[in-house]
């Protein structure tokens, strides 16, 4: 089974010009390169190519999208015990031009994994990934899921830039349509969400899929960072993909004023030096728009004030959600994984990440960050 969208899709490329057949060769081959222990040897022969030869965004960001994946792979083809603390120039050095010229980190981002990683399997809506690493239908599952979630918050992008010009306007009934729609797509992401458990193992998750979307930024496996071959003499830190990257719920909590702990807060916003820079802009600009919850406030329309509040209450469900979603995925397959230790061998199927237990694949500590952030999403509703 795939998952499917039921409207129209603009896919995002998928092929790059002959030049990087070299990239391209490696990346669609990378499950089994890593399984079978021979990615790094084959990321070794590969040629130094130049980036020059790449034409405009979409080709840059699959090129993103193609040596962050490599360079997940190559880093923990053997576990975290094995990982690697050089990535070589010929992986390093372009995928740093890349990420210079796109205003992107140089590892994989949910941007890459989810939103450009998608295309279009069959003419009846049902979607494949690009590229993968181990962890098979899950992992496909996984990446689907998450996307299908990001394009169930569209509306919502909709409708806030509605709600935007309505308080410009004084406009209270596009306004409060605005706040219906927006509610109403926030629900629609929680259902969405709700289909990982139809595509994804937990096991197969916590002990094999996990440790390929963890970074170099607080991770024991790598505390001092990776260095970057022919780019840099010192290691470097980077957080690896995680929810926290997603545009839209930044976008959602900017709209309605939701303020986050101090140290909550601060990961969020260090969160959105991953996103693509025309998301971080939009996430900007609804930030400095007018405050709808000032707004809300001022009208003392009781109609307007309970359509703010299904919003926030909408949100913090999600973000309820999201918890008993990772704690299946991660709190429960961890025990499982230690109480029935040597069920899955090899290093696809191998030891689970032990240094990230307890933290998110973003580096944050997981379950402390995810409450208080959905805790701090329930304190902006406003009173009656």
């Amino acid at each position: 089974r795939c998952p499917s969208a039921s409207t129209p899709l603009l896919s995002p490329q998928a092929e790059l010009p002959a030049p990087y057949g070299p990239w391209m060769e490696i990346a669609h081959d990378l499950p089994q390169l890593v399984t079978s222990h021979q990615l790094r040897s084959r990321v070794h022969q590969m040629p130094q190519l130049s980036t020059w030869h790449l034409r405009g965004h979409r080709e840059l960001h699959l090129a993103h999208l193609v040596l962050s994946f490599i360079t997940m792979g190559y880093l923990w083809q053997e576990g975290e015990e094995g990982a690697v603390t050089v990535l070589p120039q010929n992986v390093a050095v372009p995928l740093w031009e890349v990420s210079q010229a796109l205003g992107l980190p140089p590892i994989l981002t949910h941007a890459d994994l989810v939103l450009a990683n998608w295309r279009k399997k069959d003419p009846n809506g049902n979607l494949d990934t690009i590229f993968s690493l181990p962890g098979g239908e899950s992992l496909r599952g996984f990446i689907l899921v998450t996307l299908l979630v990001e394009k169930a918050a569209v509306p919502g992008i909709k409708a806030i830039i509605q709600a935007i010009h309505a308080i410009r306007q004084l406009d209270e009934e596009t306004l409060h349509r605005a706040l219906r729609e927006l509610a109403e797509a926030i629900g629609d992401m929680s259902t969405a969400l709700g289909r990982m458990h139809d595509y994804v193992d937990p096991a197969v998750f916590y002990s094999v899929i996990r440790i390929f979307l963890s970074g170099w930024k607080d991770n024991p496996a790598l505390p001092a960072g990776l260095l970057y071959q022919g780019v840099c003499k010192e290691p470097l830190a980077f957080s690896g993909g995680s929810a926290a990257q997603s545009t839209v719920l930044h976008a959602f909590d900017e709209l309605l004023g939701i303020q986050h702990s101090p140290d909550s807060g601060a990961f969020l916003r260090r969160m959105r030096d991953y996103m693509p820079p025309p998301h971080r802009a939009f996430v900007e600009r609804v930030c400095r728009a007018p405050s709808l919850r000032q707004h809300v406030l001022s009208r003392g329309d009781t109609r307007l004030r309970a359509a703010f509040n299904r919003c926030v209450s909408a949100l913090a469900d999600f973000r309820s959600y999201h918890i008993t979603i990772v704690t299946k995925y991660i709190a429960v397959a961890a025990a499982k994984a230690k109480a029935e230790p040597g069920d899955r061998g090899g290093p696809s199927m191998g030891k689970p990440p032990s240094a990230l237990e307890a933290k998110g694949t973003g580096g944050s500590h997981i379950f402390s960050f995810l409450k208080s952030v959905r805790d701090s999403t329930r304190d902006g509703m406003i009173p009656a």
